[in-house]
């Protein structure tokens, strides 16, 4: 776990870098809600099981088997990028050989389509799960409630995961929810809703390895909150200092799961200094070679421009 969300937090320095540069026009960052990605996949079984991530979820993605090259591709628009050949924006993954379903830039629409994946593996009686992740500023889209409403009648295997970092792009969440927790809402639905700390890996796996096992023994969906923070702005189009204070940002990164967790790791015993700092070596080669490559790769040939738009025969 550590490991992807280390890697994860670094490329996602390194775009950041590369946008400030002028290099890439656009950046959003999963900086903050690593650890809360890492615990969930890693109860998922990564040879089945479906993702239908959202546009934060580098260290899913990541971990579900995307290397660092990949998403540089992606980021520089480039003709290898395996998420869209270089033609969606940044954090719109999707991958057909590890089973990553494309999202659209509306928010919460992934949610629909997840609940028909759920529902095609019932019908053919697969052993599958899928977890659709999203940011607590969805659960207020139409397409939530509808994709919860059809899981909780049809008893689906999928695992709604809302990753609560506090605001919807500029609106705090005391502004989004009624209720006190994005959790409460599953009640409505008829299955569980848990709300856990985002900044514990350990935590996440935990609730989300019930949720899984429930999901493959046939007892339907849960809804997961795990309540986290963004470090970064809503992405680099976007001035957060006029929404929230460098004081509470700061407060926030006193509790940086990379942080907790590598403290926690080296406290039984399972991180040393010299592990780390090969490890540490180990991903800024990686995350530079992707840089080199991807700054160096082709775009995609104008003729292709219409490629995957109409049919072709």
């Amino acid at each position: 776990m550590y490991t992807y969300m280390l890697l994860a937090r670094k490329v996602d320095e390194r775009i950041w870098l590369l946008n400030r540069a002028g290099k890439i026009p656009f950046a959003i960052s999963c900086q903050g809600q690593e650890g809360a990605q890492a615990g969930a996949v890693f109860a998922l079984n990564r040879d089945v099981d479906y993702l239908c991530p959202y546009y934060r979820d580098l260290t899913m993605v990541m971990a579900f088997g995307q290397t660092a090259r990949e998403i540089m591709l992606s980021t520089f628009a480039k003709a290898e990028d395996p998420n869209s050949g270089g033609r969606q924006m940044p954090g719109h993954y999707g991958d057909r050989r590890r089973r990553i379903l494309s999202g659209s830039s509306p928010v919460a629409t992934q949610l629909p389509h997840a609940t028909g994946i759920a529902l095609a593996v019932k019908m053919e009686k697969k052993p599958i799960v899928t977890l659709v992740s999203l940011g607590e500023g969805s659960t207020n889209q139409g397409e939530f409630h509808e994709a919860c409403n059809f899981a909780g009648v049809h008893r689906l295997p999928v695992i709604f995961f809302c990753e609560n970092n506090g605001y919807a792009i500029s609106v705090p969440e005391r502004k989004q929810l009624a209720c006190a927790s994005v959790a409460d809402r599953a009640v409505g639905y008829g299955f569980p809703g848990v709300s856990v700390d985002g900044n514990d890996p350990l935590a996440v796996y935990e609730v989300v390895k019930q949720a899984v096992d429930r999901a493959r023994y046939g007892d339907g969906p849960t809804l997961i909150e795990a309540r986290t923070y963004r470090f970064t702005p809503h992405s680099s189009d976007d001035d957060d200092r006029s929404y929230r204070s460098r004081e509470e940002v700061e407060e926030a990164r006193k509790q940086d799961a990379i942080v907790t967790f590598r403290k926690y790791l080296r406290d039984v015993g399972l991180l040393t200094e010299e592990k780390e700092r090969e490890l540490e070596e180990s991903i800024s080669q990686e995350v530079d070679e992707a840089t080199r490559y991807a700054e160096a790769a082709p775009y995609p040939p104008a003729d292709s421009l219409y490629k995957y738009v109409y049919e072709e025969n």
